[in-house]
């Protein structure tokens, strides 16, 4: 698959290149990014546009771009996480476009994306057949689950 390519869940499925018939589709990517500086969150909030700051809730600044269409989170400390876009290419732009955004409200000169990490990807996919997991996972597996979530 190409990276910046985003494919459809009802495309169909090229037999040849995935005989299982299964053709999992990215649906979101999760990136963190550091800044290598601290930041005003107060300053930020009140100088971007599209973000929201409550810390008495979550001590982060989240902000929203359109295009390419993620949030990011953004702390004190520096670091940011990137959520919502659909290849790495796209979440990498995302990470450039808030880094941009976050040095004029805060005249940071210096501040430099670094450290820049696919944390998670979530993708979707569909079967032709019937799908039995008791048969994939271990029976213990379930059974150990539900003794941890009652005793919690």
């Amino acid at each position: 698959m190409v990276d910046d390519q985003v494919l459809e869940a009802s495309q169909q499925v090229d037999f040849d290149k995935h005989p299982s018939g299964i053709l999992p589709v990215i649906q979101n990517i999760v990136s963190t990014v550091n800044l290598d500086c601290k930041l005003d969150l107060q300053a930020i909030a009140q100088k971007a546009r599209n973000s929201e700051y409550n810390p008495k809730r979550f001590a982060v600044v989240m902000m929203r771009i359109k295009e390419p269409k993620t949030t990011a989170l953004i702390f004190a400390s520096g670091k940011m996480v990137c959520i919502g876009a659909k290849t790495k290419q796209q979440s990498k732009l995302a990470a450039r476009k808030y880094a941009r955004i976050i040095q004029k409200p805060v005249s940071l000169q210096n501040s430099r994306i670094s450290k820049f990490k696919t944390s998670w990807v979530l993708a979707m996919s569909t079967s032709q057949s019937d799908l039995r997991v008791s048969i994939l996972v271990p029976m213990e597996y379930f059974q150990l689950m539900n003794q941890n979530y009652f005793q919690a």
